[in-house]
């Protein structure tokens, strides 16, 4: 009589474990679809209007074929077959906002809105917001004429000094977009600079005006910000990053060279701490990136965090009122870039800025030059670029080193010493080579598994140059 009722407990609390897997499963494949729908409504926002804003076009077709395909799982499996709307102005003249359904009923779709100088944004779950939808032959033509065939041409900078470049660079430049520095790479556009010459070669479908996400090249965007607050006095290195609830809070210990150099001690979730719900799930950066824990005394540990980024930018936001990213861009001639946000405002430099090649290589031209502009103006502090290119906190294991917001190819044979580069996802590079006076620029949309080898490379670049 009292053994039935046990064995019955005692099944229903086995059971209770299967069904509580069952319902998180449940709950984590909708998560997945809501983040799934974020990314691509805001590749497709970012990267259609952003070229709108340069003068050029990208189609959906072409970010269905680039930046939305090779993505990490889960979301890999789920993107393709989310249906989306682009909804421009009452005009028809520029995109406003990209829609992607993710979820049966009564469920707004996932938003990213586009604004002019700000880019795109994702709102957050539920958010939805109503334009007209203009029909898609009122679009303006805005093609490049650099058309859409691959090119190498030097029409920036010496163009009698880019076609040379480009004769010597031939073999590398075909190599990078071949299998020859990876299989199953896929380059997008490659760029070299050296003195007034510059030689540049670019993918069908892309020119010198097509922006890309530069992941986390912005980390190094990020790193030359704080450099600039540095210079005009507004922040200090080593003081603290103003992390945690109060002056109590061990938190505070973490300096902004600590979130610099990856090293603030603070817990992450995943390696290389992914972020996920401020990308794509519309979280804002005081929300997610700011509140973590600390496990490690500060600036003992190497642990690459997409959040140790934001922290540093954090402590320094206060000065973008006066100083914005933009600000930055202008003074560099980097026309064709913008620093995104999240929907709040705050900027996600761990990664969300787009810009050209171009642009990039003028960014690394500030490095060759110092910190001082082309009419010889100071904005980075004397010894900024030892400062970025110095090993001196806690190392990553592997082929490359860790500075401050940039990495070393200090143990990359055949490559100068002081070579140091920004480093972003799916194969964005920016190189910097001080001793050689030559900045290389490589984007991609590498899909996961795939890895351009960027020492190689520059190996070859440095190697053509010479001969």
């Amino acid at each position: 009589m009292i053994a039935r009722p046990l064995a019955a407990a005692a099944l229903l609390f086995a059971s209770a474990p299967v069904l509580a897997q069952s319902e998180q499963e449940q709950l984590d494949a909708r998560y997945d679809r809501a983040l799934a729908a974020g990314y691509k409504a805001m590749m497709l926002c970012s990267a259609i209007a952003n070229a709108q804003a340069n003068g050029t076009t990208r189609t959906p077709e072409s970010v269905e074929q680039w930046e939305l395909t090779g993505i990490q799982p889960p979301l890999d499996a789920i993107v393709p077959d989310l249906e989306y709307q682009i909804l421009h102005d009452p005009a028809g003249r520029q995109l406003r906002s990209v829609h992607v359904t993710w979820a049966e009923g009564n469920v707004q779709p996932r938003v990213a809105t586009y604004e002019e100088g700000r880019g795109c944004y994702a709102q957050p779950l539920g958010f939805t917001q109503p334009w007209a939808v203009a029909p898609e032959d009122a679009m303006p033509d805005t093609r490049s004429e650099f058309g859409d065939q691959p090119e190498i041409f030097g029409g920036w900078g010496s163009e009698r000094v880019g076609l040379y470049l480009s004769r010597k660079l031939s073999v590398p430049f075909e190599g990078a977009f071949g299998d020859s520095y990876g299989v199953g790479t896929r380059t997008t556009a490659v760029l070299v600079k050296r003195g007034d010459g510059v030689a540049e070669q670019y993918a069908a479908g892309f020119n010198a005006s097509t922006p890309q996400r530069t992941w986390s090249v912005a980390k190094s965007i990020a790193a030359t910000l704080v450099g600039a607050a540095v210079h005009r006095g507004e922040a200090e290195v080593y003081a603290s990053s103003y992390l945690g609830a109060g002056d109590d809070d061990p938190r505070r210990a973490i300096s902004i060279d600590n979130a610099l150099r990856m090293a603030s001690g603070r817990y992450s979730d995943t390696p290389g701490n992914r972020t996920d719900p401020l990308y794509w799930g519309g979280a804002a950066v005081d929300e997610v990136a700011l509140d973590w824990p600390l496990i490690h005394r500060p600036g003992t540990t190497y642990r690459y965090a997409n959040n140790d980024t934001l922290a540093a930018v954090q402590a320094i936001e206060g000065t973008f009122a006066a100083h914005p990213p933009a600000a930055l861009f202008e003074a560099l001639g980097m026309d064709h870039t913008v620093a995104e946000t999240d929907w709040q405002g705050n900027y996600i430099l761990s990664s969300q800025v787009w810009t050209t090649a171009r642009d990039l290589a003028k960014f690394g031209q500030l490095y060759l030059d110092d910190g001082e502009l082309l009419d010889g103006t100071r904005i980075l502090p004397e010894g900024w670029v030892e400062y970025v290119s110095a090993p001196s906190g806690p190392q990553p294991e592997g082929a490359f080193g860790y500075g401050a917001g940039f990495w070393l190819l200090n143990k990359s044979e055949g490559v100068p010493p002081d070579t140091f580069a920004a480093f972003g996802n799916r194969g964005q590079y920016v190189v910097i080579v001080p001793s050689r006076d030559v900045v290389i620029v490589r984007r991609g949309e590498d899909p996961v598994g795939a890895r351009f080898d960027i020492a190689a490379f520059t190996r070859d670049v440095l190697a053509s140059l010479s001969e």
